[in-house]
């Protein structure tokens, strides 16, 4: 969220839209979305998924999730549960599903996809590993304005100190320009050997880094600029360089590549700058936990709250099969905004990237709300 765009935003009631065939009245601090109820049974796949699979997966992250009051309660019984088996009459006995709906009412939103890519680099910067994978700037700010406006809870306001002023933080290109050597403020993790690579990092959000030695850096976000994401597939198609029907991850990198003259501007275009931090862990999103591959979700939480299960209805980008999973929403990116919107997270290795480059299809989406936060209004 931009820092300008904040101030505006203390002057905006932020409304909880009911159901469209039953009132409910949720909590603001659950979600902005608009709902309607729906019976699990008669979810598109719910009958025949491995729930047990994602029951395991929902008491992973409830490890940091149950921090959640919302989530607490629901936690600790998954914690007693002794066999997997009971999956399914877990799910149907402690929450309840409701369609996320757009504003306009529509069942349908984008389903998008993500995997930890594998870069190469080094500790030392050579003429080869040049390009700096940086960690959380000394000087970056992070205010949380939840305590003094509570109706802005979602929002983080992202900047530095300027005399005695909060102003905004170094765009992409900014950072870029500066000479880390020079400051106390920027300190590299590591160095890799491809701007490109690392522009995607940074989209994805975690992923790992050979060393010449063959061993692996593990990184995972750390935090970001402030500015707003820019999608610079945006540019390509409006410059014709690349059909709609055939943008992708893929022939995105690919003009980038074959255009090394304009890299650079394109790149720019996009204001965000994520930071890393190292860390023991693989994937890990912003819940803190291990993401895991075909049950974690990227979302945005204005509408889907971090730990809460989601069910998805999509199709594979390549074959067009169906994808009906139970997942988690573990983590959030830039670009995940809307209140029908997610990122699939499809893993690591060759055929995770080939998907999540290709992702871009249409899916419902259903969150998963604990019985004892809900409350109903006759």
């Amino acid at each position: 969220m931009s820092f300008f765009k904040i101030i505006s935003l203390f002057f905006i009631s932020l409304l909880l839209f009911t159901g469209c065939s039953q009132k409910i009245e949720q909590k603001a601090d659950i979600s902005k979305a608009n709902f309607q109820k729906i019976d699990m049974n008669d979810i598109d796949g719910f009958q025949t998924d491995d729930l047990a699979k994602a029951l395991k997966v929902f008491i992973k992250d409830c490890q940091a999730s149950q921090k959640d009051s919302k989530l607490t309660e629901v936690c600790q019984r998954a914690s007693t549960i002794e066999s997997l088996e009971n999956a399914k009459k877990f799910f149907l006995n402690n929450f309840t599903a409701f369609q996320l709906l757009s504003d306009e009412n529509d069942k349908e939103g984008l389903i998008t996809g993500y995997y930890e890519p594998l870069l190469q680099g080094s500790y030392y910067k050579t003429n080869r590993y040049k390009y700096p994978v940086y960690s959380v700037p000394a000087n970056l700010l992070t205010i949380e304005l939840s305590q003094a406006y509570p109706s802005l809870s979602d929002y983080r306001l992202r900047g530095k100190i300027k005399g005695n002023k909060v102003v905004p933080y170094e765009t992409r290109e900014e950072i870029n320009a500066i000479d880390y050597r020079t400051t106390q403020n920027l300190k590299p993790i590591c160095f890799v050997d491809d701007k490109i690579d690392l522009f995607f990092l940074q989209i994805q959000g975690s992923g790992k880094i050979q060393l010449p030695n063959g061993k692996f850096i593990n990184v995972g976000y750390g935090g970001q600029n402030g500015h707003p994401y820019y999608a610079i597939g945006k540019k390509l198609l409006e410059m014709g360089v690349i059909e709609k029907d055939n943008i992708s991850l893929q022939t995105i990198r690919k003009w980038l590549v074959q255009n090394p003259d304009q890299t650079d501007e394109i790149l720019n275009m996009n204001k965000s700058y994520v930071f890393f931090t190292k860390s023991v862990k693989t994937a890990t999103g912003s819940l803190g936990t291990e993401l895991t591959a075909n049950r974690n979700l990227a979302v945005d939480r204005k509408n889907i709250p971090l730990g809460f299960p989601v069910f998805i209805n999509t199709s594979n980008p390549i074959t067009e099969e169906p994808i009906n999973k139970l997942m988690v929403a573990a983590d959030t990116g830039g670009a995940i905004k809307g209140k029908i919107r997610a990122d699939f997270f499809f893993g690591n290795g060759a055929k995770a990237r080939e998907l999540a480059g290709n992702m871009k299809q249409k899916g419902e989406l259903f969150i998963f709300i604990p019985n004892n936060t809900i409350e109903r209004k006759d």
